[in-house]
């Protein structure tokens, strides 16, 4: 919007010079605000004497799995805010000035959101909010894994039960000497090409009939096919549905950005700068590397749906990985509790 207004709706194509330095002055404006709203926090670091001491924190395996969490989250923000576009013009057929405008509908509240994922992450906890993350991230690009689709299938045919001779064949019936075998209609033409394009179908919809296999006449034995099965199946994948839960992963990465770097003082609280470093090197990787892998996801397969099964992977492994972590940490002060109380039994009874 603001390219559009620069260049006047495109007569002015070198109005957009003006864009980068906008972008200057908000960048100037924030280090102002950074300067007179922050203060530094005097950190105890006089235990660290060397560079390597200062790199010993990247041999937890936690490191790396809080840079898991952050390749997905910010990672696949930054992939997706340059996929949707280009997503948009190729599956949905949209001028390029609105693919971009629905792709802002993922990218500036994600953004924005981060605020409110790291007061919901000092309220409630940054682990359960990690939960959620996860699971509706997951839930959601499961979702968009169904492509718009057109299918035709073979169905549930009808076999004679015996032998004879067809006698007649009926759009409703079929008869074979004395035996009548009802037919299930085609009433497949009752969606017109207008309503698929105009109407709002959320979900598939399915459609079967039989087709006649015979003809009057024909000699038929038991067990012969006499009319074949066909059943349609029509999914729109609805562009309104498909940006709503693409909202609602942009929702959710802004929400989990914030709660990954929640973990990072809570278990590293003096290599909070070294962890926090490469866990944010990691999520830049991922937004480099997602959308070549998207590219060759495309190539490969030619289906755009390859995007959201590789994030409903990540989102899979994530949130298993995690909750096998915290698990084990909760058998762990549970045995440390039990053997505890096992003491303090003890020595009562000593006592």
């Amino acid at each position: 919007m603001l390219l559009r207004w620069l260049t006047n709706g495109g007569e002015n194509v070198e109005g957009w010079r003006q864009m980068p330095r906008i972008y200057a002055l908000g960048l100037v404006l924030m280090a102002v605000v950074f300067m007179l709203l922050a203060w530094p926090k005097k950190v105890d670091d006089s235990h660290i004497t060397s560079f390597s001491q200062r790199l010993s924190p990247l041999r937890h395996a936690r490191v790396w799995r809080f840079g898991l969490y952050y390749f997905l989250v910010f990672g696949g923000f930054v992939a997706l805010s340059q996929w949707l576009i280009p997503y948009y013009v190729s599956v949905y057929l949209m001028p390029l000035a609105l693919a971009g405008l629905l792709a802002s509908i993922f990218s500036l509240p994600s953004g924005v959101i981060r605020a409110l994922g790291g007061y919901l992450s000092d309220r409630y906890g940054a682990r359960r909010v990690m939960y959620w993350v996860f699971g509706v991230s997951l839930v959601s690009c499961a979702l968009l894994i169904f492509p718009r689709m057109d299918i035709h299938s073979p169905g549930k045919g009808v076999l004679a039960k015996r032998s004879g001779t067809v006698t007649a064949v009926l759009p409703a019936e079929i008869v074979v000497d004395d035996v009548h075998y009802p037919l299930k209609q085609n009433h497949d033409g009752s969606l017109s090409e207008e309503q698929r394009i105009q109407d709002l179908l959320v979900f598939p919809t399915m459609t079967t009939w039989q087709e006649a296999a015979v003809q009057v006449g024909d000699q038929v034995k038991k067990r012969q096919l006499l009319a074949r099965g066909v059943t349609h199946i029509y999914f729109q994948a609805n562009v309104w549905v498909f940006t709503a839960l693409v909202f609602i992963i942009g929702i959710m990465m802004g929400i989990g950005k914030a709660a990954v770097y929640k973990h990072i003082p809570d278990y590293f609280p003096k290599e909070v700068g070294v962890v926090g470093g490469i866990v944010g090197v990691l999520g830049g990787l991922g937004g480099f590397v997602c959308p070549i892998i998207f590219g060759y996801m495309l190539e490969w397969t030619g289906l755009w749906i390859t995007c959201w099964i590789f994030f409903a992977g990540l989102s899979a492994v994530c949130l298993v990985w995690m909750h096998y972590v915290i698990q084990q940490m909760l058998n762990a002060r549970a045995s440390t509790l039990v053997r505890t109380m096992d003491h303090i039994h003890a020595v009562a009874e000593r006592a």
